[in-house]
């Protein structure tokens, strides 16, 4: 590790920043800050969405180029990870598997993050000017920040109609799940399963429910499915004129949000939330296409109207104008439905500090300043629950630059050096 790491606590008089998260948002600022001399404690275990709320076989959707955490010093890329390690660097035609970043993000940590603690966080209420963060194992923190950088696995949202069939909770061995709550599909081989979305990790559990043996049809609203197209390696200076590259595809808009974020926070709060939503819609990465398209069957322009239990069956009662019978009996459903960001629903958080917590309008979502700080003192959000202030560049690894480096400079100007 080449940070320098910094003494806290009541024998230095130093009040940390603490971290919440240590995925790829949360390291990079623990990186950015420990390389400053700020002290801090990262709380949470290291790449833990994506080990456990991933299923095995999956890809990332983003391309190598786009998947760097924020390194403090030259050296910390994907492409020096690989290298590190004797493999050959990616390229941009090269599918990402999870296992990879997730071995990317613990050498990113062990070079610049050093200790990460995996006891959960209980509580962060305020204190003063700063806050007292409560662990499980009852120690208490004072800190003079607090950094949240959780995973979206608490926003996991489950369609009412689904949800209400499983009163004890969504789960593998329920009647329902979600994507979120699996690392192995192979448990459903020979089984029906109905696949409820047409984003990207439904496209991919359905093929990877296929390939295990499972009998899977995949349920999609839209009137169609959208694939991604390969990356071109060489454009000539005309098609680069007419749609600039950028982390998250070609074209000006998304060109736009991604150069200049700080630019979407000023945008009017209806024009933020439709960005947020409608900027990236659902849909598959290219290298998927051929694991799906005439392989799984596809219902487009399909409803769940109702859903309910037919013994240890579920019964789908469809609606719109897709083809397919009206009814559908499978043994298990997979809600690939996203998910839904509210401030209230992270269990750490007092009620007092959640109340204080200002909204984006037409969201639950924080409201934050440009160095992504809340409207509360020294908390600060980022990753996807910053995505409503700052675009869709957020909700994904090509954002940790420009959120580590806002947050940082803002917690390094701020916090006492003695």
């Amino acid at each position: 590790m080449r940070s320098s790491r910094a003494t806290y606590g009541p024998a230095s008089g130093r009040r940390p920043v603490v971290v919440i998260g240590a995925g790829p948002y949360g390291l990079s600022v623990a990186a950015h800050l420990r390389a400053a001399s700020v002290p801090v404690r990262v709380f949470g275990e290291i790449m833990g969405s994506w080990r456990h709320a991933m299923a095995t076989g999956m890809f990332l959707k983003s391309t190598p180029a786009a998947t760097d955490l924020s390194a403090p010093e030259p050296g910390g890329r994907l492409a020096d990870f690989r290298r590190a390690t004797g493999e050959d660097e990616l390229t941009e035609l090269t599918p990402i598997p999870c296992g990879t970043f997730v071995g990317y993000g613990m050498w990113f940590a062990q070079r610049y993050v050093g200790t990460v603690e995996p006891v959960p966080v209980q509580e962060v209420e305020r204190a003063g000017a700063g806050f007292t963060v409560r662990l499980e194992d009852g120690e208490e923190i004072e800190a003079v920040a607090v950094v949240v950088a959780t995973g979206l696995g608490t926003f996991a949202y489950i369609p009412d109609e689904l949800a209400r069939l499983t009163p004890d909770g969504p789960g593998p061995c329920a009647a329902v799940s979600h994507t979120s709550q699996h690392t192995d599909l192979s448990r459903y081989a020979g089984q029906r399963v109905a696949v409820v979305g047409g984003g990207q990790s439904a496209l991919e559990s359905a093929a990877l429910l296929h390939e295990a043996g499972a009998q899977v049809q995949v349920l999609v609203r839209a009137a169609r499915v959208r694939w991604g197209v390969p990356p071109q390696l060489r454009r000539s200076w005309r098609r680069r004129l007419a749609a600039p590259a950028s982390p998250l595809g070609t074209g000006w808009s998304l060109a736009a949000v991604c150069r200049a974020p700080d630019m979407v926070r000023h945008l009017p709060a209806g024009a933020k939330m439709l960005l947020y939503r409608r900027a990236l819609g659902p849909s598959g990465g290219w290298w998927l296409r051929e694991r799906v398209e005439d392989v799984v069957p596809v219902r487009t322009a399909c409803r769940i109207q109702r859903a309910r239990l037919d013994g240890a069956a579920v019964r789908l009662h469809l609606d719109g104008t897709g083809t397919g019978p009206a009814e559908l009996t499978v043994d298990h459903v997979l809600a690939a439905t996203g998910y839904r960001l509210d401030v209230d629903a992270l269990p750490f958080l007092t009620a007092p500090v959640c109340r204080a917590v200002a909204r984006v309008p037409g969201s639950q979502a924080p409201a934050l300043s440009g160095a992504f700080e809340s409207s509360v003192p020294g908390l600060y959000f980022t990753g996807s629950l910053a995505a409503p202030t700052f675009g869709p560049m957020l909700r994904f690894v090509a954002g940790t630059e420009f959120a580590a480096r806002r947050i940082a400079a803002r917690l390094i100007w701020r916090t006492p050096r003695r």
